[in-house]
């Protein structure tokens, strides 16, 4: 795998975490958006770790 695709999985990771990090701090987050924010971001995690 190359450098690129290495470096935008991790983008869209980071990205991911900002999301659930915003949802998680508006006054009446919605539950079902983390869950699926956290379900992409694992996602992400589990093909960088086979890298």
């Amino acid at each position: 795998m190359d450098a690129s695709h290495l470096s935008a999985l991790q983008h869209k990771h980071a990205g991911l975490e900002r999301q659930i990090q915003a949802e998680l701090n508006r006054p009446l987050p919605d539950d079902t958006v983390i869950q699926s924010l956290k379900k992409r971001k694992l996602r992400i995690k589990e093909e960088l770790s086979h890298i």
